[in-house]
């Protein structure tokens, strides 16, 4: 029996299709249905590209802050573990830079030129510094590497001195000689 539908339907399938109903209806029918509220909420919700990327970047450059600062900090020696003395040493000589370099600093703030040419010769010095700083930690005698840290400090304040002296009498001999213009 279902084969003999079968053949009917088609047989008669353009006296089927004459009455279709209008695009209204389905509009109207679409109207009354009750949305579900999670296509709402769905709709809500999307992410642009653009949104992910931004996440994801910032994810990627929190998590880049996050490794360095834990391998800078994971590195770092105790100073006083190592020698008490050294490390009083070397935190005492280290101020002493920080102090004389302000002091350059604010002295030769009239004269850029001069300031510039210590800082070349005194960041030529740092960077000896730094790398006998980052050598203490996987250094097999680091005793030897901290007096080495303390020497390079001492020097250091030494060249600061001398820079010091110098721009001093530098500054003395302008002053001198604008006073002989004057009584001149």
């Amino acid at each position: 029996m279902s084969a003999r539908l079968d053949d009917f339907i088609k047989n008669n399938r353009e006296q089927f299709d004459d009455l279709e109903p209008a695009d209204e209806l389905w509009q109207r029918i679409e109207r009354g249905l009750p949305r579900p509220a999670y296509t709402e909420r769905f709709k809500k919700k999307t992410f642009s590209f653009g949104f992910v990327l931004r996440v994801a970047a910032t994810v990627i450059l929190v998590m880049a802050i996050a490794f360095t600062g834990y391998l800078k900090f994971s590195s770092r020696v105790d100073l006083a573990a190592i020698n008490p003395e050294f490390a009083q040493q070397q935190a005492h000589y280290a101020s002493l830079v920080e102090t004389k370099r302000s002091e350059l600093k604010a002295v030769t703030k009239a004269d850029p030129q001069l300031y510039k040419e210590f800082d070349t010769e005194f960041t030529r010095m740092d960077s000896v510094y730094k790398r006998l700083r980052n050598q203490l930690p996987a250094s097999p005698d680091r005793e030897k590497v901290l007096r080495a840290m303390i020497q390079n400090l001492q020097i250091q304040t030494q060249v600061l001195n001398q820079q010091l002296n110098m721009v001093e009498q530098y500054n003395n001999m302008k002053s001198t000689q604008k006073n002989e213009i004057k009584n001149i």
